[in-house]
């Protein structure tokens, strides 16, 4: 998804070194026909929310949901999926998954920004089959999704438990950045491509 707000070249050579084939788009019409789609993110939760509002996508991409076709959402991008969130006032969020975006209110340097390694909630979950536990990957954030620890399937420890990958019915979201996090990203968006073949098979 186009919005303006998301570093869209290095996710879609991520996209295109695993094979998937992927299209950038802003066009409503485009992405009520695809697979899949994909919400990346960068900058602040309340303007990327006024961009996609601006864009005309808030509605298309809450219609897409609801068709039961898997939905990705990484950094900022997992953040909108939520009702809320709390970075310079309060803004609505798109609402697709339960809880708000909240400050990483911690002891440690804030934002978060480096490698860190994931702790596993639900193991058995697909989008982990090429991943093991205890791997690094890339984080740049200063709030994290404040939500019910059942949707929580990995996270990262760093002053707290921060969900580093949710998941609420065909609604996937990951904090960190797996376009930045060399092989082990690459095994996380390889599983998501699968996720998303499977449910094309099934339709």
């Amino acid at each position: 998804i186009d919005y303006g707000r998301g570093n869209l070249k290095s996710l879609k050579n991520a996209l295109d070194r695993i094979g998937m084939d992927t299209k950038v788009s802003a066009d409503a019409a485009e992405i009520k026909n695809a697979d899949s789609i994909i919400i990346p993110g960068v900058g602040a939760f309340g303007d990327a929310m006024q961009s996609m509002e601006t864009a005309a996508l808030i509605e298309t991409v809450k219609e897409f949901a609801k068709t039961g076709k898997p939905v990705l959402g990484i950094c900022l991008g997992m953040q909108l999926l939520y009702e809320k969130g709390y970075e310079y006032g309060e803004h609505q969020g798109l609402g697709l998954i339960a809880g708000s975006i909240r400050y990483l209110d911690i002891a440690e340097k804030v934002p978060h920004m480096g490698w860190n390694t994931l702790e596993f909630n639900d193991k058995d979950d697909p989008i982990l089959k090429n991943t093991k536990e205890g791997e690094y990957v890339y984080f740049v954030h200063s709030y994290y999704a404040d939500s019910d620890a059942k949707e929580v399937v990995a996270y990262a420890n760093y002053g707290k438990k921060i969900p580093a990958i949710v998941k609420s019915k065909n609604i996937y979201g990951i904090q960190f950045h797996p376009e930045k996090s060399g092989d082990a990203g690459e095994a996380i968006l390889r599983a998501y491509k699968d996720i998303v073949d499977k449910a094309k098979e099934k339709r």
